[in-house]
C-alpha cells in the first residue's frame, strides 16, 4: 500500500504551542468552525486562531454554558450543536449556510471517551455516532460553504487509540457485547479514515482533509462521561497526574498542555507546509510515519509505546467503505 505518511521536517516539536505554530500567519478574513470550541483543546484552538485574526463559529450543546468560557476572545459566535442529534446538526449547518459566509477551516474536535453504553435515538453506539458520524454529517452539510472558500481544510481530531481497533464492520454499534475502550478506538480510526477519503474525493475542489493526534492532554474534559473516581484512576494509570492530583507535563512522552496539544490542530488547519499535502495523520506538528509493526498501546509513567499511525487507519479501501457505510447510516 502506497501512502503519504512521511514526516516533512516542519521545524516544530512536541512542545511547540499553538501560538508558536501560528506566529507570522495572518488569518484575517478566514472563517472557522470548531465543534466543542469552548472547552479544552477546542477552546485553545479557538483562542489561538482568533488571535491570528480568524472569525470563529463554535458549536456547543449548551451555548449558554459556552458563552462564559469564550469571554474575552474576539470574533467568536456560538451556535447550538448536538452531534448525537441529526436535526441539531442540520440546523447548525443551515444557519451557517444562511449567513452566506465561506468556510475556510472546519475543525471536528468534539468527542466523548468512556462511560457506559449509550445509544442515540437511531440505536447507534454513542462513540461512533458522536466522534465520527455526527462530524461526517456536519461536514457534508457544510460542503457548499467549504466549496465557496476556494481552498479549505477539514481537520478531524483523532487519537493514538486508532492503533487499537479497525472498524468493526460486522458490528460497529456493539449489538453483541460492549467494550468502551474498543468503541472509542474504533471511532478514532474512523476519524482518520474519514480524512483520507475526504481528501481523495474533494482535493480536486481545493478541500483537503487531515487527522490530528494532539497528544494526551492534561486538563481537558474528554473523559467527563466517566465517574470522577474512575477518571482520577485513569489519569493516575496513564501518568498524567501524581498522587496529589497535580498534572505531569512531558510533551516528548505525549503528556501535553492544551496549548501544546492544540498546536498540531492549528498546524493542520493553517500551515503552508501542507498546501500540497492532504489525507494524512499528524502528530507533534508533523506528518506521522507509518508504523508497519504496531505494538499494543500501553500507558504509564513512562509515556506510551507509540501513537504513530498504523496501516488499518489509512487503508484507502477501508476509507471508501466507511464513507459509504456512513452515508447509509445517515439515511436509515
Amino acid at each position: 500500500m502506497t501512502h503519504k505518511q512521511h514526516p516533512i521536517g516542519s521545524g516544530f516539536t512536541a512542545a511547540s504551542t499553538a501560538d508558536e505554530v501560528l506566529e507570522g500567519i495572518d488569518l484575517s478574513g478566514t472563517n472557522v468552525v470548531v465543534t466543542a470550541g469552548h472547552v479544552g483543546l477546542g477552546r485553545e484552538a479557538t483562542r489561538a486562531l482568533s488571535k491570528a485574526g480568524a472569525s470563529v463559529t463554535v458549536g456547543s450543546r449548551n451555548p449558554d454554558r459556552a458563552g462564559p468560557e469564550l469571554a474575552g476572545i474576539e470574533r467568536v459566535e456560538i451556535g447550538r450543536l448536538d452531534l448525537l442529534d441529526p436535526a441539531s446538526i442540520d440546523a447548525f449547518a443551515a444557519r451557517y449556510l444562511d449567513s452566506g459566509s465561506p468556510l475556510h477551516i472546519l475543525i471536528n474536535g468534539a468527542g466523548i471517551m468512556g462511560g457506559p453504553l449509550v445509544r442515540d435515538t437511531r440505536g447507534y453506539e454513542s462513540h461512533f455516532a458522536t466522534n465520527h458520524l455526527g462530524h461526517f454529517q456536519l461536514t457534508l452539510a457544510l460542503l457548499p460553504a467549504l466549496r465557496a472558500a476556494h481552498g479549505a481544510r477539514v481537520v478531524n481530531v483523532t487519537s493514538g487509540a486508532q492503533r487499537i481497533s479497525d472498524i468493526r464492520w460486522d458490528d460497529p454499534h456493539f449489538t453483541t457485547g460492549y467494550d468502551g475502550g474498543l468503541a472509542y478506538a474504533q471511532s478514532k480510526t474512523a476519524n482518520v479514515l474519514f480524512a483520507v477519503e475526504l481528501d481523495r474525493r474533494w482535493a480536486g475542489e481545493g478541500i483537503r482533509g487531515y487527522a490530528v493526534h494532539p497528544g494526551i492532554i492534561v486538563g481537558t474534559n474528554l473523559g467527563s462521561s466517566m465517574p470522577e473516581d474512575q477518571a482520577r484512576a485513569v489519569n493516575l494509570a496513564m501518568g498524567l497526574i501524581d498522587e496529589s492530583g497535580r498534572p505531569i507535563i512531558d510533551p516528548d512522552r505525549e503528556k501535553k498542555t492544551p496549548q501544546q496539544g492544540a498546536s498540531t490542530i492549528v498546524f493542520a488547519a493553517t500551515s503552508p507546509l501542507l498546501a500540497e499535502i492532504g489525507g494524512v495523520y499528524l502528530r507533534n506538528n508533523d506528518i506521522s510515519p507509518l508504523d508497519h509493526d504496531p505494538k499494543p498501546v500501553t500507558f504509564g509513567p513512562e509515556g506510551i509505546v507509540s501513537s504513530n499511525v498504523v496501516p488499518h487507519a489509512i487503508n484507502p479501501e477501508s476509507a471508501r467503505r466507511l464513507w459509504e457505510l456512513s452515508e447509509q447510516l445517515l439515511k436509515a
